[in-house]
Parts: structure tokens; C-alpha cells; sequence
């Protein structure tokens, strides 16, 4: 582009300024949704994948298996049907195959984090990330009664290191009825590392520790405010859990589950009061749901990215009308209808090349806001990139469109009439 035609289409676009600003907006918002979109969907499946770990089944008693894992795995809401832990040891006496069983119980949280109940060999038979157990900031996992693990986003959040105090909310995070037991300290004896799955967000604790609030609770209305509850005085009654990680253990060395594990899930799901959930082919079956919207969503952003084509080819378009006489004296002073259709192309396309920058400048930033937003909600680390390979074909197809939307008044330009509109305004 010579320097004259850069001088040129810049004053021209100075000159409506309010038109370019509009249109350049326009684009930028459609090439990130689009982006953004692209982005989101391999990055929300791998995220969703990392919170299951080396999980093979979840056994739990909520409505579905798809909740009993959104609740279980993603603490979206405590589970509300216990499992009796009679029923545990008579469920884990029975299969007569080498399994991980992993008591779990949630309903207590702090500052707004789930609290899970559960065993130490949570830390050690399960794996957050397939393959990448969890390890320790600090400290280590508990071994006594009201001792409290905290994972790195609770911990970074609620700022607790190692030695710290605290008192559990007995009731979830987003529970009205839930009450802080300041009767029962806590303390922090272990900081987990970030894994980038749903328990960074979490804090867990032992079972007897979580029996005996809820222990508390019901003494308080059978006994009176004075009373004091210590896990001697559980009952089996108090003795809840409110699902199961369960793992199949295979042959050393080996990656994928053993082969007897359809008969280990087939075994289970004889008693119709379990729900048995395989955590992967939920995921897959949630994201097969959530893949239909994707399509109409990225459908949407190509029709925004279209619309913002014509909203280009209106602008440059409209102004034509404004710009005849000015095309008439470039005539005269002897530019050619060739460079008269070249300078409407190259202004056309630069509406869309900048566009298309800032479109990528508004996915990065949005993928940071929207990663931000569901890391606070729910746990999930969503990591929304795209490479330069796509953000390149993105803009490119954007300044393709762009220049498309350009030949109509390129070609109103090049028809421009030098005798009619140089004939005197008056």
C-alpha cells in the first residue's frame, strides 16, 4: 500500500470517526465470542475430566448419576440422602473384588468452602489428576479428630496456614438454616498444592470429627444447651456418610481399569437404593448435552461475525454518499477508478484487521474473567487458550469477510461520476 493511499483511507476513517469506532467494536465482539467459545469447549471438557482423578465409580443415594457427580466430585450442593456406615462395611464385606473404597460426607463448610469428611487414605489411594496424587504445601494429612486439611484455593482464599484455629458452619455454603460450631476448634494441619481440579476449593476433615457436630446438634435438642458431646457418645444413628469413591484396582503398571470391574458395577446396582455413577461417562454424557449448545452458541457468534461483515458494508456504503464529490476531485487530480476501488477495499479490510486484534484482546481477557468466575462458583480451573493457528485463521477469515463486504461500495466508488459531482453545491 503506497504511503499516499495510507494517508488517505486514514483520514477518511478519522474523518467518520464515529462510524469506524462503532463498526471496529462490532467486529471485535464477534471475533472474541467466537474465539472465546472455540476455546471453552475443549478447556471446560479437560477441567471437568481433572476433578474425577483416578476414580472408576462414585456410590452415592442423590436423584441421578449425573447429580451424584456434580455433587460428589464438583461439591455443587451437599448430598441430602445419607448412607448409613452399617451399610458402607455391609457394601464393602460384600464385593469380593480387590477395590478402593473411600467414605466420603459433606454438609459443613467454612467462609463459603464445602468441608469433606472422609478417611486419610484420600490423600493416598486417590488421585485428583489421573496420575498426579495430591501433595503437600504444608504440613500433612490429619491423623486425629478435628484436625483439618485445606486445599490451596480455600487456604490462598480464607489466607490459613499450618497451626491456625478455626470453627467449621455446620450446613453448606449456600445453606440458610447452617450455624457456626464455635464449641469445636479446628486446626489447620496441612496445605495442600494446587491440583486445578474442584478440591483446591475444599477443606477436609476426619469422619468422627463430622459425626460429632452433627452428633451435637441432635444432643442439644434431646439433652439441653449444656451438654457436651465428644465422639464417645456417637450412636450408629450419628454415623452418616453421604457417598463413596470407589476404584478398581488393577495389575501393576497397567492404565486403564481391570477387566472385572462392568461386574463390580453390575453387583452394585442389584440394590436399587444405591445410585452408582461412572464419573468418566458422565462427563461424557454431560458434555455430549452441553456439545449441542456449543454449536448453536458458536452458530451465533458466526452469524454476529456476518453480521458485523454488513454492518461494514453499510458503513462504507453509506459514506459513499458523503464521499462522491471527494472521489470526484481525487479524479481530477488523477487517481484512477482502479485505486479509487483499491482505497474502499483496503479501508474495508482495515476496519477488519483491527477489529479482529482487539477481538482477540477481548477473548483473552474474557477467557481470564470467565476462568475466574467458575473457579469462584464452582471449583472447575478452566484454562480457555487458543493457539496462534486459530487466532490467525480467525483474523484472517474476519479480513476476508471484511473485504468482502467491501465490493459493493468499492464498485459504488469506482461508478462514481466525475461531471455530477463537481457541478457547484448552489
Amino acid at each position: 500500500m503506497a504511503i499516499g493511499d495510507a494517508t488517505i483511507v486514514q483520514r477518511s476513517m478519522g474523518a467518520r470517526m464515529f462510524s469506524t469506532v462503532t463498526t471496529v467494536a462490532l467486529v471485535a465482539v464477534s471475533v472474541g465470542l467466537m474465539l472465546l467459545l472455540l476455546s471453552m469447549k475443549d478447556s471446560g471438557r479437560k477441567s471437568f475430566e481433572r476433578g474425577i482423578g483416578n476414580m472408576h465409580m462414585l456410590i452415592s443415594r442423590d436423584s441421578s448419576p449425573l447429580v451424584s457427580v456434580l455433587n460428589g466430585v464438583f461439591y455443587a450442593n451437599p448430598p441430602a440422602n445419607p448412607i448409613t456406615w452399617q451399610e458402607f462395611e455391609g457394601l464393602r464385606g460384600s464385593l469380593r473384588f480387590p477395590l478402593v473404597l473411600i467414605p466420603t460426607q459433606q454438609g459443613d463448610s467454612f467462609r463459603g468452602r464445602p468441608v469433606m469428611a472422609t478417611v486419610p487414605e484420600f490423600f493416598t489411594d486417590f488421585e485428583p489428576v489421573a496420575g498426579e496424587p495430591f501433595a503437600f504445601a504444608e504440613g500433612e494429612a490429619f491423623d486425629a479428630p478435628f484436625e483439618v486439611v485445606v486445599g490451596s484455593e480455600a487456604a490462598r482464599a480464607a489466607v490459613l496456614r499450618v497451626g491456625d484455629v478455626i470453627n467449621l458452619r455446620h450446613g453448606g455454603p449456600r445453606d440458610p438454616d447452617a450455624h457456626v460450631h464455635d464449641e469445636y476448634d479446628y486446626t489447620v494441619v496441612g496445605i495442600l498444592e494446587p491440583t486445578g481440579s474442584p478440591h483446591d476449593r475444599a477443606l477436609f476433615t476426619d469422619l468422627t470429627s463430622s459425626w460429632t457436630l452433627h452428633a451435637h446438634d441432635r444432643r442439644l435438642q434431646e439433652i439441653g444447651p449444656d451438654v457436651e458431646t465428644t465422639p464417645d457418645d456417637l450412636v450408629d444413628a450419628d454415623k452418616l456418610i453421604t457417598g463413596v469413591y470407589g476404584r478398581a484396582i488393577g495389575r501393576p503398571g497397567s492404565s486403564g481399569p481391570p477387566a472385572y470391574l462392568p461386574q463390580v458395577l453390575v453387583q452394585l446396582r442389584r440394590n436399587p437404593s444405591f445410585v452408582v455413577a461412572e464419573p468418566s461417562g458422565e462427563i461424557n454424557r454431560l458434555f455430549q448435552i452441553v456439545g449441542n449448545i456449543d454449536k448453536i452458541l458458536i452458530a451465533m457468534a458466526g452469524a454476529v461475525m456476518a453480521s458485523s461483515a454488513i454492518a461494514i458494508m453499510l458503513a462504507m456504503y453509506n459514506s459513499m454518499e458523503q464521499r462522491r464529490r471527494q472521489i470526484a476531485l481525487l479524479r481530477v487530480l488523477g487517481a484512477s477508478r482502479a485505486r479509487i476501488f483499491r482505497l474502499v477495499i483496503i479501508e474495508s479490510a482495515l476496519l477488519g484487521l483491527i477489529g479482529a486484534v482487539l477481538g482477540v484482546l477481548v477473548a483473552t481477557v474474557g477467557g481470564v474473567v470467565v476462568s475466574g468466575v467458575l473457579q469462584a462458583r464452582l471449583g472447575l480451573v478452566v484454562e480457555p487458550t487458543f493457539g496462534w493457528a486459530l487466532a490467525a485463521w480467525v483474523v484472517g477469515a474476519t479480513v476476508g469477510l471484511a473485504v468482502i463486504a467491501g465490493l459493493i461500495p468499492a464498485i459504488a466508488g469506482y461508478r462514481t461520476s466525475v461531471v455530477r459531482n463537481l457541478r457547484p453545491l448552489g
